[in-house]
């Protein structure tokens, strides 16, 4: 069941679900904006990228905007800190508008029960001219779910309480046995 704006409010009102810094005027009716922050991260100079190992990343901090390249892929992270509760479960949507202009906004996967931190943005410009974007513009929504029963397992993964723009840790699989 996704949840209304009333019932995401009152999860965060009564700290069910933890939304920092939370503005209230970003509730829409079925989900929760939340705007960039400054930091970005880009893979850059590669020869090639080798899953198993780490991957070298930079990562910067903008004052006021960034330019995004046609064809360019990049990082970037919410302003907001989540934390859900072991029944809730999200997704991360990007904005029609920002759409609209060729700029893909994904998040790879949804956002799992007990996750906490940052949420890092995957951005893609499709178009053939660069695009300017803001700190602190609404850059994607967050839809939340009640899962039908609380899961056995809930998310402790390598990117709980991540913050900024966080490169892949994809190297951290081949080490489990």
């Amino acid at each position: 069941m996704i949840l209304s704006d009333r019932t995401i409010l009152d999860y965060i009102k009564s700290s069910k679900i933890i939304v920092e810094p939370f503005d209230e005027s970003s509730l829409q009716c079925s989900s929760l904006d939340l705007r960039l922050s400054n930091s970005i991260a880009f893979y850059k100079d590669l020869d090639v990228i080798d899953i198993k190992n780490p991957i070298q990343a930079k990562t910067i901090n903008f004052e006021e905007y960034f330019t995004i390249n046609p064809g360019e892929f990049l990082l970037a992270s919410t302003m907001e800190y989540i934390k859900l509760p072991e029944f809730i479960t999200a997704f991360v949507e990007g904005r029609s508008s920002l759409g609209r202009l060729g700029l893909f906004i994904e998040n790879a996967g949804w956002v799992d029960a007990g996750f906490e931190g940052q949420i890092t943005l995957e951005l893609y410009n499709a178009n053939k001219y660069p695009i300017k974007l803001y700190k602190g513009m609404r850059i994607c929504q967050l839809v939340f779910a009640k899962l039908d029963e609380i899961p056995h397992k809930v998310y402790r993964g390598k990117y709980l309480g991540q913050k900024g723009a966080t490169p892949s840790k994809i190297f951290m699989d081949f080490d489990k046995k």
